[in-house]
């Protein structure tokens, strides 16, 4: 079986294009966030994880909510799309913000360490790789939301 693989068919592919400006507008609105917050604007924050909201969150729920458009609540296409969201969001808020966490700590540790020995190589660990609850659940409304917009 030969499959006929269009970068055109790509581009006019609907779900992605949903998925795409979903992440694309959370992570804009991390950057007015910051922009508020911090005066000024932090532009590694447009590929950035972490911070509010979640544009994990809102990819995985504008895929899902996109795909229960296209081919129903039934469908075995949203139980996978569901499923992802599901252990994304879980990850997002469980895992990747305890490892947050954890670095805070250790950059901690490497400071005073550092600031007493100087025998440490100071080496900064990434802090901002998770997200709080609500952070999660802005994104996902926020892709559940896009979807609806663009259906």
């Amino acid at each position: 079986m030969v499959m006929n693989l269009n970068f055109t068919d790509l581009l006019n592919n609907h779900i992605i294009a949903v998925t795409m400006v979903s992440w694309l507008l959370a992570q804009s609105i991390k950057l007015i966030i910051d922009k508020i917050r911090y005066r000024e604007v932090d532009f590694t924050r447009i590929v950035g994880a972490g911070g509010m909201p979640s544009s994990h969150s809102a990819f995985v729920t504008s895929l899902a909510t996109s795909i229960a458009f296209q081919h129903g609540l039934d469908s075995t296409e949203f139980a996978l799309a569901f499923s992802l969201a599901a252990i994304v969001m879980y990850d997002a808020a469980g895992v990747r913000r305890s490892a947050g966490k954890q670095a805070k700590v250790l950059n901690k540790i490497v400071h005073d360490l550092y600031s007493k020995e100087h025998t440490i190589k100071k080496e900064r660990l990434k802090e901002l790789i998770g997200h709080s609850p609500v952070e999660v659940f802005a994104g996902a409304v926020l892709g559940i939301l896009v979807a609806i917009f663009m259906a």
